[in-house]
């Protein structure tokens, strides 16, 4: 039986790493891996095992490490936007009325409400916050921006863009 060789970290590289794996850490098969699980994570592990050449146990384990160091977060299921009546994509750029931390705090937790709201981020630059917002047509989306997106808390300033066509939009990782 071969054996699977695991390239432990030094104690000085361990002491200085974060918790979760690395990229570069990663040997070809946990990347094979990473790979098959970003184009289908329903696969059985069986499958998996095969196409990364692996035995099946081996495999579970290999999975169950890149789950348990943080690298694989979750096992989800994308939903097709415009099958689930949310065609239209929004970009959003807010500008918050005051720059502290109780604001930003206070606008953080309300925007995790705003339904529609698939993302929110700080940046810097000319606004505070980039939010993606999926809604049904251009009437869903301004009836929501009259009725919660100007009473977010802190809110100066908000520009919509409308997404006219996807280009391009992943989930996968580049490996």
């Amino acid at each position: 039986m071969n054996k699977i060789k695991v390239r432990q970290p030094s104690a000085r590289q361990a002491a200085s790493a974060p918790a979760a794996e690395s990229l570069q850490s990663l040997d070809r098969i946990d990347r094979a891996i990473l790979r098959q699980l970003q184009t289908d994570a329903s696969i059985s592990n069986v499958a998996l095992a095969a196409k990364v050449k692996l035995s099946a146990p081996a495999c579970l384990r290999r999975v169950e490490r890149l789950k348990e160091s943080g690298l694989i977060r979750g096992v989800v299921a994308l939903i097709d936007p415009k099958s689930a009546g949310a065609g239209m994509l929004v970009i959003i750029g807010v500008v918050l009325d005051r720059s502290t931390p109780e604001s930003f705090a206070d606008f953080e937790k309300a925007a995790q409400t705003v339904p529609g709201c698939m993302e929110c981020h700080v940046v810097t630059g000319e606004f505070d916050y980039f939010m993606t917002i999926r809604t049904r047509d251009s009437d869903s989306f301004n009836r929501l921006h009259a009725e919660q997106l100007l009473y977010l808390p802190g809110v100066r300033q908000i520009r919509s863009f409308m997404v006219l066509k996807e280009i391009l939009s992943t989930t996968r990782f580049p490996l």
